[in-house]
């Protein structure tokens, strides 16, 4: 396999289409019990049990996250669906503007509008710095864009926000290969396979870094 047939399957990581549905291996919220309670004695009932205090959505996307990815190491894993869902989570934030805008940023990708998804996402990690999607996004495009410095910039802020994002690592990968770093893209590729084992383009981005290696 060539590189040419690699790097465009590599980038197609950065740009997934989002899950609607859950995988049915994520646990749901435990139905209420209703049942009569025995009499409690006068000490009991002074001192009842602290109610648990309910997760933050993002503790919530960080507790499924943290399942999505022990069931990309599985055995025989359908690894499609898990991925979906973790990019859904990472797209996901806090607030409905964000999401928005990062929708906004990527039909614009999809339109070829460079400079407007550029702007887009430009005042989107500006506005909300923590949200690692934004960068990857932008770091998507400034590598389309073959502004590969300022893509590996942002995609060092992705792994500081998200370190086991897979496609900003695979993506690293490509553009330290195309800047014939070639010992930096291995490792970048090997990251994303420990992460997430099932990424078969990355798998053959390593062959062809092997095909290379053995040519010089």
């Amino acid at each position: 396999m060539r590189a040419a047939l690699v790097i465009p399957a590599l980038l197609a990581l950065s740009l997934p289409a989002l899950a609607e549905d859950e995988p049915d291996f994520l646990p749901d919220d435990p139905p209420a019990m209703v049942e009569e309670a025995p009499p409690l004695s006068d000490a009991t009932a002074e001192a009842p049990p602290p109610a648990e205090k309910p997760l933050k959505p993002a503790e919530r996307r960080a507790e499924q996250l943290d399942i999505l990815f022990a069931h990309l190491h599985r055995p025989g894993v359908q690894s499609d669906p898990v991925e979906l869902k973790i990019w859904a989570l990472w797209a996901a934030s806090d607030s409905p503007t964000a999401e928005v805008l990062l929708q906004q940023a990527v039909r614009a990708i999809d339109d070829r509008a460079p400079a407007e998804a550029l702007s887009i996402l430009d005042r989107l990690v500006g506005a909300f710095p923590d949200y690692a999607e934004a960068w990857n996004k932008r770091a998507t495009l400034y590598f389309m864009m073959k502004r590969y410095d300022q893509a590996l910039q942002d995609i060092e802020k992705v792994l500081d926000l998200e370190p086991r994002h897979f496609g900003a690592l695979a993506g690293k990968g490509v553009i330290l290969e195309r800047q014939k770093n070639y010992s930096a893209a291995r490792a970048a590729f090997e990251q994303a396979l420990a992460v997430n084992p099932n990424l078969e383009q990355v798998k053959a981005a390593l062959k062809e870094l092997d095909r290379m290696e053995q040519a010089i």
